[in-house]
């Protein structure tokens, strides 16, 4: 998960100076502090309203796509057109279930069950903007809908009892054009939000991480950081992020927008067919998505610094 504090700070200078120095869980960060057009921290407030000020030699906006840093226009933030919205909700599993991930087609959604042990994480993916007139139908008919895309699953139908059970998610793609700034650096869904076809999002934050270690480590501790340092963890990433969303676009166009209207993906239930056969019958072709989805375009790893 995330941290509730918005800004994850690299090399606090309070923490330098005070080792019992620590932020509480319910710190949230509510603007930059920009002194002589370079960003120097940030401005914070607690729940209980108490505010202070965090300065940093460097400030990571790793707060996902609703970061502070996606208001300054100077990052330019460049937004594609997404198909689809997402339920969440969860339902219990049994011993006998099927394990993994598990997908399934209903009336203009899409189900994807993802295993968590002793509950299944389930995504139900609805067109865009109809919540509303979907939740109006009524819950128990789209659990009922639900049930016929995963018939194994209809006896655990009426676990959910409430529409406060399913959130929605508002489904973006999109990403800054420039992650940095002098002073700041953007990472994972603050630099490039993910649809969530594959599930990828979380490989590609945790990867922007490991770069920017690799990357900034050295000049952190020198003491040499500068924006050429900070350029070079955008320069490393922006490949793999280019990749990954024209992948997500491509199947948001040739399988998800006409599923979710009702009609066949890839144009045509031959070319689907044999699209299908191809994928899982191909073990060179079910190789490569999986390790591009675990390890991305170009597989990052940790600075030598960090090995034990």
């Amino acid at each position: 998960m995330v941290p509730q504090w918005d800004l994850l700070d690299l090399l606090a200078d309070e923490a330098a100076r005070e080792p019992s120095f620590h932020l509480r869980m319910d710190t949230a960060a509510t603007g930059f502090l920009v002194e002589g057009g370079r960003v120097r921290g940030v401005h914070h407030r607690t729940a209980d309203g108490t505010t202070g000020t965090l300065r940093a030699t460097l400030t990571v906006a790793c707060d996902g796509r609703g970061s502070l840093a996606r208001r300054l226009p100077e990052l330019r933030l460049e937004r594609f057109p997404c198909p689809m919205d997402a339920w969440w909700f969860r339902l219990p599993r049994h011993a006998d279930d099927p394990s993994g991930l598990v997908g399934g087609i209903g009336d203009r959604f899409f189900t994807a069950l993802i295993d968590r042990d002793d509950y299944w994480q389930c995504a139900a993916l609805i067109p865009k903007g109809t919540d509303a007139e979907r939740r109006a139908e009524g819950l128990e008919r789209f659990m009922t809908r639900f049930a016929e895309a995963a018939p194994w699953l209809a006896d655990r139908s009426d676990a959910v009892t409430s529409w406060d059970e399913v959130k929605l998610l508002d489904v973006r793609l999109d990403r800054l054009r420039r992650w940095h700034r002098p002073g700041l650096l953007c990472i994972g869904d603050a630099a490039h939000a993910m649809s969530p076809v594959g599930g990828i999002g979380i490989n590609l934050a945790v990867q922007d991480a490991v770069a920017a270690a690799r990357h900034l480590v050295r000049p952190l501790r020198e003491g040499t950081l500068g924006l050429n340092d900070v350029r070079r963890v955008q320069y490393r990433r922006w490949p793999t992020t280019v990749a990954t969303q024209r992948l997500q676009r491509l199947a948001h166009a040739q399988v998800f927008e006409p599923l979710l209207a009702g009609r066949t993906a890839f144009g045509d239930p031959a070319r689907a067919k044999r699209m299908t056969e191809l994928v899982t019958e191909s073990r060179w072709l079910n190789r490569v998505p999986a390790y591009f989805i675990g390890y991305g375009a170009l597989r990052e790893r940790p600075p030598a610094e960090s090995l034990r």
